[in-house]
């Protein structure tokens, strides 16, 4: 009785003064905690933030732990997708978390909540009307969309395979769309509302994929990242996404960041993956915060589909909308070689522009099956994830400490990987030969030998090899390479034929890789590349970057030029332009590589600048490397090589290791010249597997050393200058010759020239490697 009257004595007011308005305010929600800066409900302009309040009386908020008895409540007006406002009339009742015993707001039968779904994957709801019964990626409006293709096509047949979780896990493709429903509709039921967004830190897994769908049908935005990044970053990306809830790998994740970053960030609800929650550390106070673990969302998913099927009338109040195609789906924070990451906004319509055209480069089977070992959260991974799903690919999961065994156990018909797994896998042959008896290691070398030849004369004679020049030979000329390149390799092609049966067919078995394997994140590096061509393994090069979701060009199993990064994909355009002009240079010249097509991002995250920096008025964005374009030749070498795009280098000094990582070399460079021994130095190592050095020894020392005893003495000046460096330098290549603006390895400002260095020390920096 007092509580109804205290509730008449706001009600009334509010009446009498909203007399002469349009629209009359019906029931109220009234709550004791005033909107402030602190508790994130205004901006900091003193603006009230319209969703935060939305969020407390929607469904559950599980920030209103003090709600502990029934009451009738009302939000503020909202409109519909209709533009009719209307209110929303809710009963909260208290339902507690099972660890904190928080409590949030339960919806009663009846209410109205905004909601958006996956058009097509939720095509059964009454007020989602799918314009068309096929379901042909034309008729896709959103990436969860797939899933209900997938259990349509494929039904039974073995989707996800993860065996190094707890549980196991085998899912059918009918299996994942169910599990993604579940997910989608839980985290509906605890509060999550369209575009929210929502931190998914974890590795990889068929939970991961199940979850960032399961957020995706929903409509809200995910900003992902992996375990093994720093608490720093992480923080990071969940306030500058404005996350509002949180999705975890593990407990062991779980307790540490309930140490360093939950204690600092505004969080909803979080979601455990895998594990059980008595695995979860105590030594941590975590107030109002609603924890639940990945079956107890599937379960409340589940529990409200079967009520909604049996129940029409309980979804009649909702007000549902559809994902549109240029809806952000995730936002992925680059790395970064310092500061803070940039968020990339990628749309539905950007990952479907590599789902629908990476078949034409890689095309897969249903039934085929593909090794899963890159982060999930990597954009890299997540597309290709994406495609092979959609083509009825079993998909394993492994990771790089069983990859090997992997290989050999499940025969992989696809791998996508990073350039140095390539180079690991090159490397064990290689061991694996120097391990043989005298006669088997030399008979090994000289067959692989052979046949390096022998590829080499077949790429020139078959027009897959690339120019000496822009100009195009006299056909005389290219008449007799091509008879030459065809004698060779008919004169080695016996001994080549030997190799494949007697000894490539072991390393096949050891590999696995039946059909090809992709690698991306960097370049792959020559010799790697032609080895695995000599031995018969197909790997295909491809680039992109997180801004362009990613793969702008892949090489084609069916004309593998080695070298290039093959043409671009479909609907995809390219140019090069000089770097000082901007103007666009003829193929074969060097320049800086824009690409404008589908794919590319949105923009960054909350960053105008960055963004108008990356991305010009016409749509093209800048990748920040060097590269230039295979000039279209009608015969001779390159014929068939024509439109492909080889890319050489960074505009910047950023520094792309093999393992993808991102190194900016000037803070080793300016720790190393602490050493009194050091005059200069030139950190390199683009597209391998570690970082070198170039050194030039300061002369004023007087060291009038051995050369081995002088390169020991700065191995050891490097490692102590730069301990306390993020990344260490491997391999020193010294050289006499100080780098001078009148040799050209200085520019007037005495900035080194790593372009003009590198390519003066290209031969000396390759043995370096060796």
């Amino acid at each position: 009785m007092i509580q109804n009257l205290a509730i008449f004595l706001f009600f009334f007011p509010v009446l009498l003064l909203t007399d002469g308005c349009s629209f009359p305010i019906g029931p109220m929600l009234v709550i004791d905690e005033p909107f402030t800066v602190d508790n994130g409900l205004l901006t900091q302009t003193m603006k009230v933030r319209r969703e935060a309040p939305t969020r407390m009386a929607i469904q559950l908020s599980s920030a209103m732990s003090s709600v502990h008895h029934h009451r009738t409540s009302s939000l503020r007006l909202l409109g519909s997708h209709s533009g009719t406002p209307w209110t929303i009339p809710m009963i909260c009742s208290p339902v507690r978390c099972s660890r904190h015993g928080a409590t949030r707001c339960s919806l009663e039968v009846g209410e109205k909540v905004r909601r958006k779904c996956s058009p097509f994957l939720e095509k059964e709801r009454k007020n989602v009307t799918n314009e068309t019964n096929n379901n042909t990626p034309n008729y896709w409006k959103a990436i969860p969309d797939i899933w209900r293709s997938n259990a349509e096509k494929f039904g039974d047949r073995i989707a996800l395979v993860d065996t190094y979780h707890d549980p196991p896990s085998k899912l059918t493709h009918n299996q994942v769309e169910q599990e993604i429903l579940n997910f989608a509709e839980g985290l509906r039921q605890i509060g999550l509302l369209p575009e929210e967004k929502i931190a998914l830190f974890a590795d990889n897994s068929c939970r991961w994929l199940i979850a960032d769908q399961g957020i995706m049908a929903t409509g809200a935005i995910n900003a992902v990242r992996g375990t093994r990044s720093s608490d720093e970053e992480l923080f990071k990306i969940y306030t500058h996404s404005e996350s509002i809830a949180l999705v975890v790998d593990n407990p062991k994740f779980f307790n540490r960041l309930a140490e360093s970053l939950i204690p600092r960030i505004n969080v909803r609800f979080i979601v455990l993956l895998w594990g059980d929650k008595s695995s979860l550390s105590n030594n941590f106070a975590i107030k109002d915060i609603c924890l639940y673990d990945y079956n107890e969302i599937t379960q409340l998913g589940q529990e409200y589909r079967t009520k909604l099927s049996d129940s029409p009338k309980t979804g009649q109040s909702q007000d549902l909308d559809t994902i549109k195609p240029d809806d952000i789906a995730t936002l992925m924070y680059t790395s970064g070689t310092s500061g803070m990451p940039k968020g990339v906004m990628l749309t539905h319509q950007n990952l479907f522009h590599q789902v629908a055209n990476l078949w034409e480069h890689v095309p897969c089977q249903a039934g085929d099956r593909f090794l899963s070992m890159l982060p999930s959260w990597h954009v890299y991974e997540r597309a290709f994830e994406y495609f092979t799903l959609s083509n009825g690919i079993e998909q394993v999961y492994t990771n790089v400490n069983y990859l090997r065994d992997d290989l050999k156990r499940f025969q992989p018909h696809y791998m996508v990987s990073v350039p140095v797994v390539y180079e690991t896998l090159y490397n064990s042959i290689q061991r694996q030969i120097a391990a043989s008896p005298p006669t088997q290691k030399f008979l090994a070398q000289t067959l692989i030998k052979i046949s390096l030849l022998y590829m080499e004369a077949k790429r020139i004679f078959e027009g897959r090899a690339l120019p000496k020049n822009s100009i195009q030979p006299a056909f005389l000329a290219c008449v007799f390479e091509w008879f030459c390149a065809r004698i060779v390799a008919a004169i080695l092609l016996p001994f080549h034929f030997v190799a494949r049966k007697q000894i490539y067919s072991k390393f096949h078995s050891s590999i696995g890789i039946s059909k090809a394997g992709i690698s991306g994140g960097g370049s792959l590096p020559m010799h790697v590349d032609k080895f695995f061509e000599a031995i018969g393994v197909t790997v295909q090069n491809g680039y992109g970057l997180t801004e362009t979701s990613p793969v702008v060009a892949i090489r084609d199993p069916n004309c593998n030029v080695l070298g290039t990064i093959g043409p671009p994909l479909k609907y995809t355009e390219v140019k090069v332009v000089d770097k000082e002009t901007g103007l666009t240079v003829p193929d074969c010249s060097k320049g800086i590589l824009k690409f404008r097509g589908p794919q590319v991002m949105k923009g960054y995250y909350k960053n105008t600048t960055a963004t108008e920096g990356a991305l010009d008025k016409d749509g093209w964005f800048n990748t920040g490397d060097v590269g230039w374009i295979v000039p279209k030749h009608t015969m001779g070498r390159s014929r068939k090589a024509g439109g492909m795009i080889v890319v050489v280098g960074r505009v910047k000094d950023t520094i792309v290791l093999s393992t993808g990582e991102n190194v900016d070399p000037k803070d080793l460079e300016e720790a190393a010249l602490n050493s009194r021994f050091i005059h200069q130095i030139m950190v390199v190592g683009q597209d391998q597997r570690r970082l070198g050095a170039i050194i030039v020894p300061n002369k004023d020392e007087k060291m009038e050393m051995p050369k081995e005893k002088l390169l020991n003495l700065l191995y050891d000046e490097v490692r102590t200058w730069t301990a306390g460096c993020s990344f260490q330098i491997g391999p020193i290549l010294i050289v006499d010759e100080p780098f001078t603006v009148d040799n050209g390895l200085l520019t007037p400002t005495m900035k080194v020239k790593r372009d003009a260095v590198t390519a003066k020390y290209q031969n000396q920096i390759a043995n370096m490697y060796k």
